[in-house]
């Protein structure tokens, strides 16, 4: 989060946050006005931080910290980045001197530090070309509020906008306090499972990397928490377990997660395994719809698999689907059911051995479109205007994808997606002369 005074280039806000939450954006924007006084205007973009324009309307908390203390809020135009370009500056300038030069901060009070030193040389001993070589520093003032004019009204906040606590004075290097059970020290992320927190918004649709969670709007305003990996993710309120669902999301994008407020995660939120509990085998036949019955209720398998006898092994976390001749592993989903629930059910039986993915390339028809593409397990693959219409055999591998055009020739591509395959045959032509 920065600020830059307009007339000095005075750096008057300069934070380092995980998250650019709201609430983080206006305690650093509360700060900067306890030191440096209350501004007649304050210029923005129009990000949800500061304002409801884009959204459904309404006052944000800082368009109330305006409000309150008289500052004419001024929101740039859409698509006009210029209109801020004296901040966009500062941050080439912040991106040269310091970031590109500097190895990764272990901890968040550690960049901090480095942002506050490079600030102190950028306001009071850099020259800035913009204002004829002079120091910020040099022309800023601080505003007549911030040096106790009584005329003037105090600095109002709302009251549930509470400042960061303010770290007790201590000597200058500190030795290491390793039994403080309140260090705040941010662990680092290297890989594996992720925790985070989301808030439920009014639609109770919660979206998170382009992926949907349904938890209702009854559950509009409830922080949820998330522990995810590359298999599952559990979402959980108040410490207890909503739901579990198969996880969409790769290492990359748990990595993403992890930078963007999330955090290392400990043990799944899942209840202790029974003692003498092992795997249980059952068998069912795939609805149309292509879910399976297990306890009363209907759970997802996969449409692809619609009508099909399967065999389900159950495992503490998860159900390995499979095709009970060839032990062949067909689908894998979150386990819903608890021990004791799943040898209850009817047909359980103590499981055999694990099934095996299929080490075969799953063979599937597609035809091409009009414009010359097909989409296979949420892969676009063009193959030019001259195949357009044709149908197509295509022999999905784990990491290729080969293709036997209608001529005769023959064309493999790189799989880059592991989407599942969802369709095995081509789609009817449905055109009508």
């Amino acid at each position: 989060m920065t600020g830059v005074d307009d007339h000095s280039r005075f750096a008057v806000i300069a934070t380092v946050m995980v998250r650019a939450t709201g609430r983080a954006v206006c305690l650093a924007f509360a700060d900067a006005l306890r030191r440096y006084g209350i501004p007649d205007e304050v210029l923005t973009d129009n990000g949800k931080q500061f304002t409801a324009r884009f959204g459904r309307g309404g006052e944000v908390l800082f368009d109330r910290i305006c409000r309150d203390n008289a500052i004419t809020h001024r929101l740039t135009q859409p698509a006009t980045p210029t209109t801020t370009g004296k901040v966009e500056r500062f941050h080439q300038t912040l991106r040269r001197e310091l970031l590109d030069h500097a190895e990764p901060f272990d901890t968040l009070t550690a960049a901090q530090a480095a942002l506050d030193s490079w600030i102190t040389d950028y306001n009071c001993t850099r020259p800035h070309q913009a204002i004829e070589m002079a120091c910020p520093v040099d022309r800023f003032a601080p505003s007549q509020h911030q040096r106790g004019d009584e005329d003037l009204l105090p600095l109002r906040l709302p009251a549930r906008l509470t400042a960061a606590p303010v770290p007790a004075e201590g000597p200058e290097h500190p030795g290491p306090a390793p039994d403080d059970e309140t260090s705040t020290e941010i662990e680092i992320y290297r890989g594996g499972p992720v925790e985070f927190e989301r808030v439920v918004p009014a639609s109770g649709n919660l979206a998170v990397l382009g992926k949907q969670f349904w938890l209702g709007p009854l559950r509009a305003g409830v922080t949820i928490t998330f522990w995810a990996d590359a298999q599952v993710i559990h979402l959980s309120a108040g410490g207890a377990r909503i739901k579990t669902v198969r996880s969409p999301y790769t290492d990359d994008q748990l990595a993403t997660l992890a930078a963007t407020g999330g955090r290392p995660a400990g043990p799944p939120p899942l209840p202790p395994a029974e003692p003498d509990g092992t795997a249980i085998e059952i068998d069912r036949t795939v609805s149309r719809l292509g879910n399976i019955a297990l306890a009363g209720h209907w759970h997802p398998a996969a449409e692809i698999l619609g009508g099909r006898r399967v065999t389900i092994r159950i495992d503490d976390h998860v159900l390995l689907i499979f095709d009970p001749e060839t032990r062949e592993l067909l689908r894998t989903r979150p386990n819903p059911l608890t021990y004791d629930q799943a040898r209850h059910l009817r047909g359980a039986r103590p499981a055999g051995p694990p099934p095996r993915p299929s080490t075969e390339p799953v063979t599937v028809t597609r035809r091409v479109s009009a414009t010359g593409t097909i989409m296979i397990a949420r892969q676009l693959i063009a193959l030019g205007r001259d195949q357009a219409r044709t149908v197509i055999t295509a022999h999905v591998a784990e990491h290729t994808i080969t293709i036997d055009l209608v001529d005769g020739a023959q064309r493999t591509v790189s799989r880059t997606s592991t989407g599942a395959i969802r369709n095995l045959k081509a789609q009817i032509d449905r055109t009508v002369s």
